[in-house]
């Protein structure tokens, strides 16, 4: 039974919110969210309403606004509605109708959020649409994620109504004589998720009346589990995993390491799927770790190479054409990438160079200002420190086994049309610091 008693108590078991937060609920005008308001207020929690008119059933659509802002209008409560071109929106992203709302929605939501400050946003998920979760991920392929149904929190987003039953919501509504809105297109099995509701729930429940309750506690043996998984997969991680120290970095995966672990797939899978590659493409990169180099995939956001005992993860960015200009007085450039130091000083033949590869020391009097920093192109050559002939960048850098995903971010510092330095790697033999120099102009590279 749905009680404002049990509604309190849920709220405070699982610290959703205090009674001293500002509460953003999203109301529809149906059943489930006309319960949600009515308890909160009954509770006396502090709340607006917000209200998505995506004008998907014309004349319906109008009548359910109108309805929530007499419900705000009774409950003394703001009231945030919005139109939201939903088909545009779905037809321009090439999405459906349900992802393209659900995106809007919670993009709006979290605009809100900060825009008034409120704590959390609020909605009506109820039992039986983590019923309806769980059978859909199950239909569709899913991990160990996609059997936790939905959470009570993420973040800002919660649902204090888990705990209930559709038929707990009802029971509540008709007792309280409370009227709401209903949505006709819930009566059509066109959609998925209505299928799962309007069709398959009912015949699982002639099996076991009581499913939503034996689900909901499946549901939490399975949470459980996957705290504990989550938890060994962050061990793993820390184990084989460098790099990535910000979005723009590459990540590197120890395959050295990884190759000693059992049920391999679903480990690299849960390593890989942050950077949006999927169990496919996990189990086709599997196939590939004892064959050579080179095997490349790309996720919606990243690429990925295998590159002979490792994994290299890099972020798909637009290859940037932008430069940095240093002149003679410049002592520090940067982008989003990189910066470089740069500082000058007479030469003292006793003192030992810098043989780091993120320092340059080059003779001033053989650079032309001002320099200029960019990503290499193809066909730029230059003469790599102690060689006597012209080496293509792109055959230097396939010698030094870059691999092929890090190759698309090497920049090189030039003056006038001589490459002076392939950042990071190494300088040009004919700007090399000698007895006769008497000005070293040094460079220092610093990932950003």
């Amino acid at each position: 039974m749905l009680t404002t008693q049990n509604f309190v108590a849920y709220i405070d078991e699982n610290q959703l919110f205090q009674p001293t937060d500002s509460l953003l609920v999203a109301v529809s005008g149906g059943i489930d969210s006309v319960a949600l308001t009515h308890l909160l207020h009954t509770a006396g929690y502090r709340f607006s309403m917000v209200h998505c008119n995506f004008g998907l059933r014309g004349e319906e659509s109008e009548a359910d606004e109108v309805f929530v802002q007499q419900l705000a209008a009774k409950y003394g409560v703001a009231l945030f509605h919005k139109y939201l071109n939903v088909s545009y929106i779905a037809q321009k992203e090439q999405q459906s109708i349900q992802l393209a709302a659900r995106t809007m929605r919670y993009h709006w939501f979290d605009l809100l959020l900060k825009q008034y400050h409120y704590q959390y946003v609020l909605t009506a998920h109820h039992q039986n649409d983590t019923l309806e979760t769980v059978l859909y991920n199950l239909t569709k392929g899913t991990g160990i994620a996609g059997l936790h149904g939905i959470k009570p929190q993420q973040g800002n987003l919660v649902r204090p109504l888990l705990f209930a039953t559709k038929q707990e919501i009802q029971d509540y509504v008709k007792q309280h004589q409370l009227t709401w809105r209903e949505d006709s297109s819930n009566q059509s099995s066109k959609y998925s998720r209505n299928l799962i509701r309007n069709e398959v729930v009912p015949l699982l429940k002639r099996i076991n009346p009581n499913l939503e309750q034996t689900m909901q506690n499946t549901i939490e043996r399975i949470a459980a589990v996957e705290r504990i998984f989550e938890a060994e997969i962050q061990k793993l991680r820390l184990r084989v995993l460098r790099g990535g120290e910000n979005p723009q970095t590459p990540v590197y995966i120890d395959l050295s390491l990884l190759k000693t672990e059992n049920e391999l797939v679903v480990k690299l899978y849960e390593l890989l799927k942050s950077y949006h590659f999927n169990y496919v493409q996990t189990q086709q990169l599997i196939d590939t770790l004892y064959k050579p180099a080179g095997r490349s995939f790309e996720s919606s956001t990243h690429w990925l190479v295998k590159d002979r005992n490792q994994l290299v993860i890099t972020p798909k960015i637009e290859r940037d054409t932008t430069v940095l200009q240093l002149s003679e007085d410049t002592q520090y450039a940067v982008n989003p990438y990189f910066a470089l130091h740069t500082k000058q000083f007479a030469y003292n033949p006793a003192e030992e160079l810098n043989k780091q590869a993120a320092v340059a020391w080059l003779d001033k009097s053989k650079l032309t200002f001002p320099l200029v920093a960019r990503l290499w192109q193809e066909g730029d050559k230059f003469q790599p420190l102690g060689m006597r002939g012209m080496k293509k960048i792109s055959d230097f850098l396939t010698d030094k086994k870059i691999p092929l995903n890090l190759k698309s971010t090497i920049w090189v510092l030039c003056s006038g049309e001589q490459i002076v330095w392939v950042i990071g790697h190494r300088i040009d033999d004919r700007c090399k610091v000698t007895e006769k120099t008497q000005t070293i102009y040094q460079v220092a590279l610093k990932v950003v």
